[in-house]
This record gives C-alpha cells, structure tokens and sequence, in this order.
C-alpha cells in the first residue's frame, strides 16, 4: 500500500508529486530544493549553504517517515554546475559518516528556482 509522506519542517511540493511515498518499507524522496520551510524562500549563500539546507529538509521527511540517514541507499544529486561538486560533496559526506549510499551526481542545465543542487534519495527499513 502506498504511504503518501507529507511534513511543514520540509518545503511543500510546488508541482503535482508528493514529498515521499513510502510502499512496502521503501521510502522515495522527491528532489529537494535548498528551500526553507520556514520562510518558503531559498536560501542565501552559495552551493555549500544550499547543499545543507536540502540536507535539512532530507532529514525533516525521513524523520516524519520515521527513517534515519542510516537507512538511505540511494541519493541522486542535480548540480546547475559540476565546478560545485567538490563543496556539495563535501556537505553530503557529513551526513554518511559510515556506509555511505550509493549515488549518482550529474550537472544540468537547469534546476527549480535556479537553484545550485537538487538531491532526490531513497531509503529503505
């Protein structure tokens, strides 16, 4: 049965798709945008800042999904440019200490809002 995963502490869907869906303890992650929740705005500063802020609201739907990083095994991350891919990659690194997911990171012409980094994941019990 499908589980449509919905939290305030995450910025809420601008298109037709859900934040996650959760079927048979998997857990999909629509694309997050470095939006904050709070303020339905992106967040200043540069690819760093914007990498933690999607990382932010990764972990806010995990958590109402009652997942942890720990159970993310997939990630793929959307860069506008792969000259930021070093200081993303930083960032991500942070929240896989240990037995990192797999992943895919491609640059594209262009993302949501015109934003630096998009990062979709998937996470299973």
């Amino acid at each position: 049965m499908k589980n449509v995963i919905s939290t305030s502490n995450a910025p809420g869907a601008i298109g037709p798709y859900s934040q996650a869906i959760e079927v048979n303890g998997t857990l999909y992650i629509s694309g997050q945008v470095p939006v904050d929740p709070a303020t339905g705005k992106v967040v200043e500063g540069g690819v760093k800042e914007q990498t933690e802020q999607v990382m932010k609201n990764i972990a806010a739907i995990l958590e109402e999904a009652g997942y942890t990083f720990a159970d993310v095994v997939k990630s793929t991350c959307l860069l506008s440019d792969m000259s930021n891919f070093a200081t993303m990659n930083e960032v991500y690194g942070s929240y896989y200490k240990e037995n990192p997911p797999a992943r895919a990171a491609f640059a594209v012409k262009e993302l949501p809002l015109s934003v630096l980094v998009e990062i979709e994941t998937i996470a299973v019990k």
